[in-house]
């Protein structure tokens, strides 16, 4: 499961498929909800503004799992 860090209080599902390269621009997000299953906290989910928020789970199924955390409760590594 991949940490996705957020610095606001909540960011859109849209914008996660964005982040996480699923889409690579934010206008196929509609798109991409139609033709593909998105489960958020193990619930199916369409709206590209769901609102997402720390400890939301989300699972898109060939693309990977993904957690809300907030910035600074994510670990870094040391390079």
């Amino acid at each position: 499961m991949r940490e996705i860090g957020i610095e606001t209080e909540y960011i859109t599902l849209g914008q996660l498929l964005k982040m996480t390269d699923t889409i690579s621009s934010g206008g196929m997000a509609k798109w991409f909800l139609g033709e593909h299953e998105v489960f958020v906290n193990g619930e199916a989910e369409n709206r590209r503004g769901r609102k997402l928020r720390p400890d939301d789970l989300v699972n898109i199924p060939g693309f990977g799992d993904f957690r809300i955390v907030t910035a600074e409760g994510m670990s870094f590594d040391a390079d």
